[in-house]
């Protein structure tokens, strides 16, 4: 969010899911899309069905790397080497949109002075990509009319992550692929509603709408509006509070998340827990994080409450109740409310339309959205500054910034916070897997989802376990400087040689105790994708009598030639694990198998 503000002035996917289906040009980029939002997946698929030239960036091989044209796999934590590189033949074989960076951007010479030392066979020997495939990339990148640039936390989880944003803005800019239908730079949201907690201001930095809490009209406006009197500082980001838990911070309200299952370096956040004068954690079902609490309030689902959730194309769409809470479990908003009125507040909030409303009276952003609009007509897309306003499909329509002008940014590349070395000679990242979500609170529970992924594992390539005498299935343990994992390692040529894999649903194996806590200068991300680890086998006496060869995962079958995908009805991707059912789809149209 807070590189594409700086750079296009909005926090959001610029374009539509729908448009996917429709581009002649994806670029995915950090993203293991058919495991991480499988829906949009779909419209990839359809893309690359009807012909779309699909190029993939990232260090593992993933399911979209079996039907894209280029699989570019990049080393962990070099993508910066990569735009760049992609940006300095853009610049010099005179791909770039002159007429767009004249008209509607600033900064562009500072970016072509930076790339020019950038080239493809510099950036070779950096990200391991073939000079001639960065080439390639870049050339139908720029020449190709409708081209859009999707990623996630690939991306953004690092200690450059905002820098690896601003590359990509950067070829955005100035290739002039904004403003039209099926182009854009797209950030595939990691929760069903972190789009619409950012509009609603749960930042450090911003008030509803992205209007900054260090901008004195802003701050004037929202004094005026809660009667209060507010501090132009930003606050703590995540990675600040969590280090500053048990420290600066003696008071902590959860809500919603399991943070020592989801924070890195969770061994440090855990002594500040244990130090910490009061915790309240509020959820729907119990957690990691609530043997820490002093007091746990139960909260209600997204099925026993009304309100609106806003999704990755900044679309909001209601909920509504249709269930109520069991026991004493109530809405979000109710307990919030309830706890301000009991701390002195007079707040006369009657329902979370009235909430919405607020909000969207402050911020010009949504002021045409309310609930009984949305009951009249469906979701919305932000902006909608007024009532009969239709909503906006995608962003900066004819490349015009609702600030002024596209701001380009130019980056160099930084190395990784923890560079792997002869103890820790291994390069760690982590990810989620189709079948369970984040710290898995609710997946684990669902009898089917939890017999697909019913063990933490790892994915190693063989030769890097042969090399240590670990065979396929062996129970090993994972290290790196801040704690030690029990996991069982897999044989997986997904991942490089030098690298190893893990998802971080499993509470039993929490990959958090390994991972960094370097934060992102600017947002203070954490660097969960990459950091240095050594894996090693337990002794003989240890490792469990269990015959897993006929549980262990089969090879995928490779995707066939271009424009013939697995079709739409594509449901089960590969699993991970012993004790997984393979559902594979042949060519397009074709009958899925079963393994």
């Amino acid at each position: 969010m807070a590189g594409l503000v700086t750079t296009f002035g909005a926090g959001a996917m610029t374009n539509s899911i729908g448009e996917i289906r429709d581009a002649d040009f994806l670029f995915v980029i950090g993203s293991n899309t058919t495991e991480a939002h499988p829906i949009i997946a779909m419209e990839m698929k359809r893309a690359a069905l009807r012909g779309a030239t699909l190029v993939v960036a990232d260090p593992r091989n993933i399911w979209l790397t079996t039907i894209a044209d280029k699989h570019l796999a990049l080393r962990p934590g070099s993508d910066v080497w990569l735009l760049n590189a992609m940006a300095n033949v853009i610049v010099s074989e005179g791909l770039v949109d002159e007429d767009f960076i004249a008209n509607n951007t600033e900064g562009f010479e500072s970016v072509k002075q930076t790339v020019a030392s950038y080239t493809p066979e510099a950036a070779e020997e950096v990200t391991g990509i073939a000079a001639d495939d960065i080439r390639w990339a870049a050339r139908k990148y720029a020449t190709t009319e409708r081209a859009g640039i999707y990623y996630t936390l690939g991306i953004t989880e690092h200690a450059h992550g905002t820098d690896n944003v601003y590359a990509l803005s950067n070829l955005v800019l100035m290739t002039g692929h904004l403003g039209k239908a099926s182009t854009g730079l797209n950030p595939l949201r990691g929760q069903n509603n972190v789009q619409g907690a950012n509009d609603a201001g749960a930042s450090p930095v911003y008030y509803p709408g992205y209007q900054r809490v260090d901008d004195p009209e802003a701050q004037k406006k929202y004094e005026a509006a809660w009667g209060c009197e507010l501090s132009p500082r930003p606050g703590l980001n995540l990675n600040e509070m969590m280090k500053e838990v048990g420290e600066q911070v003696l008071g902590l309200y959860v809500m919603g998340e399991d943070i020592v299952i989801s924070e890195p370096n969770v061994s440090h956040l855990e002594e500040g827990l244990n130090k910490i004068e009061f915790l309240v954690v509020q959820d729907i079902f119990s957690n990691e994080t609530m043997r820490f609490a002093d007091v746990v309030l139960p909260a209600a689902c997204f099925a026993e409450k009304d309100g609106v959730f806003t999704n990755s194309e900044r679309r909001v769409q209601r909920v509504r109740k249709a269930v109520e809470p069991p026991g004493e479990a109530r809405a979000d908003w109710e307990i919030i409310v309830e706890l301000a009125n009991r701390c002195g507040a007079d707040w006369q909030y009657q329902s979370p339309a009235d909430v919405y409303a607020e909000m969207a009276r402050d911020a010009p952003k949504f002021a045409g959205i309310d609930h009984q609009r949305l009951d009249r007509e469906g979701g919305l897309q932000w902006p909608c500054p007024s009532a009969d306003h239709p909503g906006t499909r995608y962003l900066h329509e004819g490349g015009q910034i609702s600030r002024g002008k596209g701001q380009f940014q130019a980056v160099d590349y930084r190395p990784p916070a923890e560079p792997v070395d002869d103890d820790y000679p291994l390069v760690l990242s982590t990810g989620r897997t189709l079948y369970h979500y984040n710290a898995a609170t609710q997946t684990r529970r669902i009898e089917g989802l939890d017999a697909k992924q019913p063990v933490p594992f790892l994915e190693m390539h063989p030769r890097d376990a042969k090399k240590r005498g670990i065979a396929d299935g062996d129970l090993v343990t994972l290290s790196s400087r801040r704690g030690t994992i029990r996991c069982q390692a897999l044989f997986s040529r997904q991942v490089r040689k030098g690298c190893v894999w893990m998802s971080l649903h499993f509470a039993e194996a929490r990959a958090n105790l390994l991972t960094v806590d370097a934060g992102d200068l600017v947002t203070g991300t954490a660097e969960y994708k990459v950091c240095a680890v050594q894996v090693e086998p337990l002794p003989a006496g240890e490792q469990p009598h269990l015959d897993l060869t006929s549980r262990l995962p089969r090879p995928r079958r490779r995707g066939a030639a271009h424009g013939s995908v697995p079709g739409d009805g594509d449901a089960v991707e590969r699993g991970h694990f012993p004790g997984a059912f393979y559902g594979v789809n042949g060519p397009a149209g074709g009958s899925a198998g079963r393994r």
